[in-house]
């Protein structure tokens, strides 16, 4: 069993990782780049309004043997706060109107969504063969369920979930369960309903989750549970070196200062392009591969209005937005609905999203011009009069790890790479998925491994 493990990066990965690892009584040392832990997920207050600066909420799918999440939130003693049942309506925009997506088979054959025709070509779907070659999203989907299908369920559902593009993600890395209902069962249909899989978009149920505080509430209850010593904060990584069986992690921090840690494994839980310049000495092949991997930039842009000003219900989880329908704004949350506690008495908080992979035009355009456009979009569909009360912008200038073609043979390319590195781990969510409730399960899988001694 390992004597010290350091971990770099303060993430959800690194700090779930460290948690399990913590558990099994492996003395951990996290060292994090920014002023504190936590990476993306950080909630904050502003005028009465709680704002999520990353992940608005979570799944977490209670009872299963893969419930990394629930055994993290009990070893922390945090209560998970559920999100409102009306979180289970969502909305499409569709010739410029939202438009509920069904919820049930009988809805579907009633929903406006989708014409007859689109309907009538999902009959077709059990009798189509598979593909032995690598896809991208837009070609599984257009084969196996039709362009429709394509353009105003799948194509606003990646947009809202990575922001990316379909015709460059690949099926096979970036919505896998997708893809392993045709492995398995020949057919999605077929998949969702005779496999484990119990509905068509692969994903399994679950409850949609936050905090009382908001998602920031997560990294901090993990740091709170972790020893005092154990964090090091505003302190960035340069290079690693292998000196017989330990790991030296060498270090600068504010002030000119820096340093050496040393343990005898190192898992690097940062994005790929710090993870690339961490390994140029220790691996070019796998630095190159890394610096490869795309994150698009994105803007959560937050308004808050009057209720009495906004003409919709704001009945559901929030409203996506198909590219074809030539809207700027990605998707936005409702979120006073989804949680109590967001807003001040008698408002409501939209949080609201643009730029991604088919938008790269927000890098040159300024957050307050950025947010005129997203509240004359909202304000349309939603019929909203006035301007907001309340803006706040957030810029992540690399947002989210694009799963793109060839995405599983490059993972593959770098694991070879730094195979003899011995105690080296990489942890992240490039890898394995992007989620926090992914996030977490890989931490948990990685520490069992290092705590069986398979990693030493």
């Amino acid at each position: 069993m390992s004597k010290k493990v350091i971990i770099v990066g303060g993430g959800i990965s690194g700090l779930s990782t460290a948690h399990f690892l913590h558990q099994a009584g492996i003395s951990v040392k996290i060292i994090e780049s920014r002023q504190e832990p936590g990476g993306n997920l950080l909630s904050s207050s502003s005028s009465g309004y709680l704002l999520e600066h990353g992940p608005n909420s979570t799944l977490h799918k209670p009872g299963r043997e893969d419930d990394a999440l629930g055994r993290l939130m009990d070893g922390v003693g945090l209560t998970p706060l559920e999100a409102n049942p009306l979180a289970n309506k969502r909305y499409i925009v569709k010739n410029k109107k939202l438009i509920a997506l069904p919820g049930s088979p009988l809805s579907f054959l009633t929903t406006k969504a989708f014409s007859v025709k689109a309907k009538l070509r999902l009959l077709l779907e059990p009798f189509i063969g598979g593909s032995i070659k690598e896809e991208s999203i837009a070609q599984f989907v257009e084969r196996r369920l039709g362009r429709e299908f394509l353009d105003y369920a799948i194509n606003p559902f990646v947009s809202g979930v990575y922001a990316g593009n379909v015709h460059n993600l690949s099926v096979q890395a970036a919505t896998a369960k997708i893809y392993a209902l045709e492995r398995d069962h020949g057919s999605l249909i077929k998949g969702a309903l005779f496999g484990r899989q119990k509905n068509l978009s692969g994903m399994p149920k679950g409850r949609l989750i936050s905090f009382k505080n908001g998602m920031g509430e997560l990294p901090q209850a993990i740091c709170r549970t972790l020893p005092g010593d154990s964090i090091m904060v505003d302190t960035k990584v340069v290079r690693l070196k292998r000196v017989k069986n330990r790991w030296q992690v060498f270090w600068e921090g504010s002030g000119g200062k820096a340093g050496i840690e040393e343990g005898e494994q190192v898992i690097l839980s940062t994005p790929a392009s710090q993870t690339a310049k961490i390994l140029e000495d220790t691996s070019l092949v796998a630095s190159k591969l890394l610096s490869s991997i795309h994150y698009p930039p994105i803007l959560s842009i937050t308004l808050g209005y009057p209720q009495e000003r906004v003409a919709h219900s704001l009945d559901g989880f929030g409203f996506l937005v198909p590219r074809k329908e030539n809207i700027r704004t990605l998707g936005t949350l409702f979120s006073t609905t989804l949680f109590p506690g967001r807003a001040p008495e008698g408002q409501v908080l939209l949080t609201n999203f643009i730029g991604g992979a088919t938008d790269l035009a927000v890098e040159r355009t300024g957050d307050r011009e950025l947010a005129a456009v997203v509240a004359s979009e909202v304000s349309h569909l939603l019929g909203i009069e006035g301007r907001p009360d309340f803006v706040q912008a957030t810029r992540y200038r690399e947002s989210i790890p694009q799963y793109t073609m060839g995405h599983l043979e490059k993972l593959a390319n770098i694991d070879r790479a730094l195979a003899e590195n011995r105690g080296l781990h990489l942890r992240c969510n490039w890898s394995g998925g992007i989620s926090v409730g992914d996030c977490v399960r890989n931490g948990e899988l990685l520490a069992k491994d290092i705590i069986s001694g398979g990693s030493s």
